[in-house]
C-alpha cells in the first residue's frame, strides 16, 4: 500500500510540475483567440497593445488584477456608433374630395 501511495504522489507531483509550465502557453493562447473581438472594441492599436500586454504571461496577470480593482481598463473602448433614425418627410394626406 504504501509503494502505491508514493507512485500517486510522484504522478501527481509530476503533473502539476508539467501543468504549471504549461499555463503561460495557455494565457498566450487566450490572448491570441481574443484578438479579433479586442481590435472589434478597442480600435486596431489599441486592441493590438492591449493583446500584447495579456500575452505577456506575469505582465498581463498583472495588467487584469489592477483593472479588476480598479474598475476599468486600462486602454479605453472605443465609443459605439449611434445609430441614426432618418428623418422622414410626413406622410401625404389625400386631398379631400371636392
Amino acid at each position: 500500500m504504501a509503494m502505491t501511495d508514493k507512485i500517486v504522489r510522484w504522478g501527481g507531483a509530476r503533473l502539476s510540475r508539467r501543468a504549471a509550465r504549461s499555463v503561460p502557453w495557455i494565457g498566450t493562447a487566450v490572448a491570441l483567440a481574443t484578438v479579433a473581438a479586442t481590435i472589434g472594441r478597442k480600435g486596431f492599436f489599441g486592441g493590438i497593445l492591449d493583446t500584447g500586454l495579456n500575452a505577456v504571461p506575469f505582465l498581463g496577470a498583472a495588467k487584469n488584477i489592477a483593472e479588476v480593482v480598479r474598475g476599468r481598463d486600462f486602454i479605453a473602448d472605443r465609443p459605439r456608433a449611434v445609430a441614426v433614425r432618418p428623418i422622414l418627410p410626413a406622410p401625404r394626406r389625400p386631398s379631400p374630395a371636392r
